[in-house]
């Protein structure tokens, strides 16, 4: 006998937005123990491909490891260095830098005042806000400082998965009879994966290093320090690039004059330009990408949900459940709604193509 009791959809519906509620609130209770294993994930991501390629050149396992994982090291110990110096003595020179902003907005102020234009009722001060963007900058910096205070922690786990990450197939034949779809189910997604978060990488290595060239040749402060910011919300795609442009503007505003300011936004649309429009669409392909709505609403969902990192760890964490998506037939839909209108339109165009190309035969 069947003793099933059918649940009608608005049920199911019910029971998903409530089990997704508590998923959320659960990951927001324990986002102190979920952001280290999320930071560590996303370096062992990176790290994979450098490690399974020193293996096929039969260097042994453990020392691949090695080299890898003191690679990983030296990369966090510059940016623990870099960000524990400069994020300090720039949140000491915060209340300078706003002052100087604010009498340069006054200036402006008197200046459009003399030519005849009303500016009394406005509050430049409130409009731009300077202060907050500055603030915003050492806030995020300085979460990520504290959060590499666990590199204890990240860096053993960062070992355990990539030591376990060779041992899945194995895993997979000890579980299921017929293991095969479902590692090459897994095959693609990881395949897929490593190579995006490898090739932004680089791609957001290459914009932090010619930023930080950019601004250093300009004179303005800690050009370094902007280059890993530049680095870091690189891999927000759109957004990301505006956000990182923004403090670096207004210091160069500060300490240079509006002319200067100019200059150094002029330099940062060149640089995502051809970074964003060239370089990266010619190595990633179209298919890797995500509509500029979901971009906004990951930023705001990951960031509420982990604070800071999860804003800067927002699109990859996405990118990745979209890649998820995109192997299976059943869930493939799901995916082409997260991407860019461009993509969309490219495959309604092949797939209007290939009815074209059946009708024609039949």
């Amino acid at each position: 006998m069947d003793n099933r009791i059918g649940v009608s959809r608005p049920a199911q519906i019910l029971m998903t937005v409530a089990a997704l509620v508590v998923v959320v609130a659960g990951m927001r209770a324990g986002k102190a123990i979920i952001v280290p294993f999320l930071l560590a994930a996303f370096i062992a991501i990176i790290s994979a491909p450098p490690l399974f390629w020193l293996r096929r050149r039969r260097i042994p396992s453990g020392i691949s490891l090695v080299i890898v994982m003191g690679g990983v090291v030296s990369i966090a110990v510059v940016m623990a260095g870099l960000v524990g110096s400069s994020v300090n003595d720039f949140t000491g020179k915060l209340p300078v830098y706003q002052t100087k902003l604010s009498q340069q907005t006054a200036s402006v102020a008197s200046l459009l005042g003399k030519i005849g234009l009303d500016v009394s009722t406005i509050d430049f001060n409130e409009i731009l806000n300077a202060g907050a963007a500055m603030k915003l900058v050492a806030t995020v910096l300085n979460e990520l400082g504290g959060v590499l205070t666990n590199g204890f922690l990240i860096f053993l786990t960062v070992i355990f998965m990539l030591l376990e990450a060779s041992s899945i197939p194995d895993k997979f034949h000890a579980i299921s009879p017929d293991p095969e779809p479902s590692l090459a189910r897994l095959h693609t997604v990881s395949t897929n994966v490593n190579r995006y978060m490898a090739l932004k990488t680089w791609v957001s290595l290459a914009t932090g290093g010619l930023v930080a060239a950019f601004l250093g040749l300009l004179g303005v402060d800690y050009p370094l320090l902007w280059g890993l910011f530049a680095f870091l919300l690189n891999y927000i795609p759109s957004i990301g690039s505006i956000l990182a442009a923004i403090p670096a503007v207004l210091l160069a505003i500060v300490q240079y004059g509006l002319l200067r300011g100019l200059v150094v936004a002029g330099g940062y649309v060149i640089i995502n330009l051809v970074m964003g429009n060239v370089i990266e669409p010619r190595f990633m392909g179209k298919g890797l990408g995500l509509s500029t709505l979901v971009v906004f609403l990951s930023l705001l969902i990951w960031g509420w949900i982990l604070g800071p990192v999860g804003m800067l760890l927002s699109v990859p964490l996405t990118m990745t459940v979209k890649i998820a998506l995109e192997s299976s037939e059943e869930t493939r839909w799901i995916s082409v709604l997260l991407g860019p209108a461009q993509e969309v339109s490219r495959k309604s165009t092949q797939a209007r193509g290939t009815v074209l190309k059946r009708s024609e035969r039949k």
